[in-house]
């Protein structure tokens, strides 16, 4: 870039990856200040400075100033590099919180991508890597990013507080990608599941099974909740058991919902049958809300579809949660990109809660590095 793009300025400390991740895309470098100002413990906290780590690692030429007290930041990207990375994540936030903002950068590197995230993989506050898998990575598909090399493997397992997962993502790069309509849902045709257990009884996973189909099974018959009960190394270094549940329509949408054990040492036991009910609750709940991308990835089609090709998307989401409007805010700032807002009321072709019709007009990005073969 020859000519220096304007920067942003921010202050706070929230939808920091956001705005570092539309900033490295866009090339528009970004100040954030008055991170935790006010704290008693100001500043940048451990798993965002491993957040920041990790964009360093991925491109290169970054230039990342921080203040004494960490509550200061000016990131002015680099170039997305990609290659072979390995990252240890920080045990305060899921490996989950790492990976979110991967899928949004993997496609546009000069190299493929191929990274091992350590830390932990479940949690009870970012998406699993299970959901990830099973929801995230077919999106990408639907946009065009494809290929032998895409895939998310979990190698082994963590859960907080002491981590000790460890995760293979890796993802192909693409020039462009392809313009998406994703207006109607389709009906639930089945529900898949991975009911998993470490340092703990093997029958923990077994007793989430049973209590989650007492609930789905009212529904539709085809469910199957895998059990995945990991034991040695690969277990981690902390006990937990959890469940996550997706959902597919008859037009290849996933709906997904997820729940884990309290960590070791923080809270009251969690009985495994009130996680599989609990479980298969937020399922439903999900299910209601609908739309063609589920509440976790909204950011990430919106996204995509503002760097698609200079033509129409559309996508129909459920109520937006509040993450995904200040997505939009951003989108605005950083790509100049406003998007047709059109609220659907459910009646006789949409059933459940409020469904909303995202529209734009991609800007045309294509991948700088990625040449033409």
């Amino acid at each position: 870039m020859a000519t220096q793009a304007h920067s942003l300025s921010y202050a706070g400390c929230n939808f920091l990856r956001q705005r570092l991740v539309l900033s490295t895309l866009s090339g528009r470098p970004v100040k954030i200040r008055r991170i935790r100002a006010r704290d008693d413990n100001p500043g940048l906290r451990d798993f965002e400075a491993s957040f920041i780590r990790l964009l360093d690692k991925i491109t290169n030429g970054s230039r990342i100033e921080i203040n004494q007290t960490g509550t200061t930041l000016y990131y002015q990207p680099g170039l997305l590099y990609g290659g072979s990375v390995e990252h240890d994540c920080s045990v305060l936030r899921s490996i989950g919180y790492y990976l979110e903002a991967l899928l949004c950068l993997a496609p546009f590197m000069k190299h493929p991508l191929k990274i091992v995230l350590r830390g932990v993989t479940n949690d009870q506050v970012d998406p699993s890597v299970d959901v990830l898998k099973a929801t995230a990575l077919p999106l990408l598909k639907q946009f065009g990013i494809d290929g032998e090399s895409f895939e998310l493997k979990i190698l082994r397992r963590g859960m907080p507080p002491g981590g000790g997962g460890e995760v293979l993502f890796s993802c192909p790069v693409r020039k462009v990608l392809k313009p998406v309509q994703l207006t109607d849902p389709g009906k639930i045709k089945r529900i898949r599941g991975m009911a998993y257990s470490v340092r703990v009884s093997p029958q923990m996973a077994n007793r989430i099974v049973d209590s989650a189909r007492s609930i789905l099974n009212k529904f539709l018959p085809d469910i199957y909740i895998y059990t995945d009960h990991m034991k040695g190394v690969s277990s981690g270094k902390s006990p937990g058991f959890g469940l996550s549940l997706v959902a597919e329509t008859t037009n290849g949408t996933f709906l997904s919902a997820e729940l884990a054990s309290n960590p070791q040492g923080q809270g009251a036991a969690v009985l495994p049958e009130d996680l599989g009910r609990n479980c298969a609750k937020l399922l439903l709940e999900e299910i209601y809300r609908g739309g063609c991308v589920d509440s976790t990835n909204q950011s990430l089609v919106l996204l995509l579809m503002t760097l698609g090709q200079q033509d129409v998307s559309k996508v129909l989401l459920g109520p937006l949660s509040p993450y995904t409007i200040e997505f939009l805010r951003h989108l605005k700032s950083f790509f100049q990109v406003m998007f047709k807002v059109e609220t659907k009321s459910c009646g006789e072709e949409l059933k459940g809660g409020d469904k909303v019709l995202m529209t734009c007009v991609g800007i045309g990005f294509s991948n700088l590095s990625k040449t033409l073969k």
